[in-house]
């Protein structure tokens, strides 16, 4: 039956797993939509279709038909779970933009700043690159629009488009204390969702930010350069820090690049058949297309020392899903000590289907188990050594949700959720008020140091998380956090 399955699920495209677009999703697509599997409720149905035409006839001013419909499908939907989602027009070509890491743009990665948009960095080779952009540009007007009080979201709207068309950004430069203007050509941008570097001789530190269409390609490269750097590779920290997720394959694949040949990576569990399915560390398993195979190729190249280099997997309460999935693969088969924090506990499977040429619908219709058969929904992984933030603790990790926070958030699959003991309420209550306190000391200390990172970036030399992972390596003594507790899963709010 798997390799069946299998078949089916790359005929039907690609899998994903993880956070598009600010929704954390696991997802797979489907090239057709499934045809009616049970019968429908004719009364109910009848009583919809009422509803509907005296909306239509009697409310006090004409309404849109097609978009009462479209707000009904939305409503169903959104009831279920915080991930199953009808996607209209233009969320559902969005979502695709995330998950493939396309879109068109000028290409630069960005933050606010003082209530600028502040360039992280530009993409390499993209627009902005070739024009000069530099880290630590502010942009202060977008066309005729000035920056100053619009959201992040209403500024890169603003500096997307259509392909070789035009936007002009003006740049306020801080350190040559100038501003100047650049006209920049649109067109199609594609993400890099790895990042990596010798930290020290003989320590790689190896980012992915999400999992995407070109990630494991990235990462492939990324790592041959690093043992073309330095070939002998003591240790080495993947980096899977606030990373939401994203394709399913990408995450088996990177799973595999560390782990023996044909292990269990994952496995998921629904209703359909389709749904029933085991991952293992094969290329049948993550190659969607045929073609090349880049964990191979890594494999080749570095004379398969990524199965046995010492390693250590950096988490926190962003990273979910597809990141979930790997840290939870290497921990199992005790590949990897996983470090930082309680993971964010995204563990179910939604497939998307399409309803028509521009529309789909996001379902919920599995949950993923890791080898080990454990459900991390609503729970997370958990850490083998407790890290905070920084060296003065958690500074903000309070104020970060996770899936057990989510309103109607799935049970991983043990039956119904029981209600709350006193002791679960208590350390809620006092979650809630340590996120109370996160935010006015958040607060406090944007006053303080206006513009400034209040947790160091990740990957500096500043990065305390890091140089505890690389000390757990160097086996020298490590600062554990001494003020973190488990979370269990949670009752959820129906």
């Amino acid at each position: 039956m798997g390799k069946q399955v299998s078949h089916k699920l790359r005929i039907a495209g690609w899998v994903a797993i993880g956070a598009v677009a600010g929704a954390l999703t696991t997802v797979q697509f489907q090239a057709v939509a499934r045809g009616t599997m049970a019968p429908l409720p004719l009364e109910e149905l009848q009583q919809l279709a009422a509803v509907f035409g005296m909306v239509k006839s009697d409310y006090v001013e004409p309404v849109d038909e097609r978009k009462l419909i479209s707000d009904a499908i939305t409503g169903m939907v959104a009831s279920l779970d915080p991930h199953s989602q009808y996607f209209d027009k233009k969320s559902f070509k969005e979502f695709r933009e995330g998950t493939s890491g396309r879109f068109v743009g000028v290409g630069i990665e960005i933050t606010m700043e003082d209530g600028l948009v502040k360039v992280v960095s530009p993409i390499e080779d993209s627009p902005a690159f070739r024009a000069g952009l530099k880290t630590g540009d502010l942009i202060t007007k977008i066309d005729d629009t000035m920056v100053k009080g619009l959201a992040i979201n209403d500024a890169v709207k603003l500096m997307r488009g259509e392909p070789r068309t035009k936007v002009l950004l003006t740049i306020f430069r801080k350190d040559e204390n100038r501003t100047f203007s650049v006209t920049i050509t649109r067109e199609e941008i594609k993400t890099q969702s790895v990042k990596s570097k010798l930290v020290e001789p003989g320590y790689a530190w190896v980012r992915v930010s999400q999992f995407q269409e070109r990630t494991i390609e990235d990462f492939a490269r990324r790592v041959e350069d690093i043992y073309k750097a330095d070939p002998n590779i003591k240790g080495m920290v993947l980096d899977l820090r606030n990373d939401p997720g994203g394709l399913l394959d990408a995450a088996v694949a990177l799973s595999a690049a560390f782990l023996p040949e044909n292990v269990t990576v994952v496995s998921t569990n629904g209703q359909l058949e389709d749904s029933k399915f085991v991952y293992k560390a094969v290329p049948q398993h993550y190659l969607r297309r045929g073609g090349s195979d880049p964990i191979r190729r890594l494999t080749e190249a570095t004379k398969g020392a990524l199965r046995t280099v010492p390693l250590v997997v950096l988490v926190n309460e962003g990273s979910a899903s597809a990141s979930e999935i790997v840290a939870g693969a290497l921990q199992d088969h005790k590949r990897a000590t996983i470090m930082g924090s309680q993971t964010f506990g995204k563990g179910s499977v939604q497939t998307v289907r399409p309803l028509g040429p521009d529309t789909g619908l996001k379902l919920t219709t599995a949950r993923y188990y890791t080898p080990l058969g454990t459900s991390i929904q609503a729970k997370g992984i958990v850490p083998d050594v407790l890290l905070d933030e920084t060296a003065e603790g958690n500074v903000f990790a309070a104020l970060r949700t996770r899936e057990a926070d989510l309103q109607k958030h799935l049970g991983n699959g043990g039956g119904a959720i029981p209600p709350m003991t006193d002791a679960q309420r208590a350390a809620e209550q006092r979650r809630d008020q340590d996120r109370e306190d996160a935010r006015r000391r958040l607060e406090d200390e944007a006053r303080k140091n206006p513009g400034q990172r209040l947790v160091p970036e990740f990957g500096s030399e500043q990065d305390f998380q890091l140089q505890q992972a690389l000390n757990q390596l160097k086996g020298r003594p490590v600062l554990v956090s001494k003020t973190q507790t488990i979370r269990s899963e949670e009752k959820s709010e129906n």
